[in-house]
């Protein structure tokens, strides 16, 4: 496993603790983000959506935010192949439904989310990029 892709991903996991931290307080002190609140590019309309909480609990997603991100960093950390490949893709196919749930169904999008969304594609990639440099395809 690359030392220096290993140490990117930890700091692209650790980028998405702290987004997903803020997102968490945000949510529990009530306070507006840092955010366009009109227009397509709404934070306010994601986040106080009944999409922006766990199924009936007051429990934000971005608080899996902070538990996907932190556990991404130990995988990258202990060099866990298999467990960074079925993590990450696991990751995406959430941030692919949750894209999904602001575009499709919301029709607004979240910068905060956006960047955490973008953090997981990038780790994904980092994690197929790995993968098939241990498969020989590099």
């Amino acid at each position: 496993m690359s030392g220096r892709l290993r140490l990117v991903a930890v700091a692209l996991s650790v980028a998405g603790i702290a987004v997903s931290v803020y997102l968490t307080v945000v949510h529990f002190i009530g306070f507006a983000p840092a955010c366009p609140t009109t227009g397509p590019i709404n934070c306010e309309t994601v986040l106080t959506s009944k999409y922006a909480v766990l199924a009936g609990t007051s429990i934000p997603t971005s608080a899996l935010g902070v538990v996907w991100f932190t556990v991404s960093a130990v995988f990258w950390i202990g060099g866990w192949r298999r467990a960074i490949n079925w993590w990450s893709g696991a990751g995406l196919a959430f941030a692919l439904a949750l894209v999904f749930v602001e575009i499709g169904v919301l029709g607004a999008i979240c910068l905060w989310c956006t960047a955490a969304h973008l953090l997981v594609l990038t780790l994904f990639l980092i994690a197929l990029t790995e993968h098939s440099r241990q498969r020989g395809a590099y």
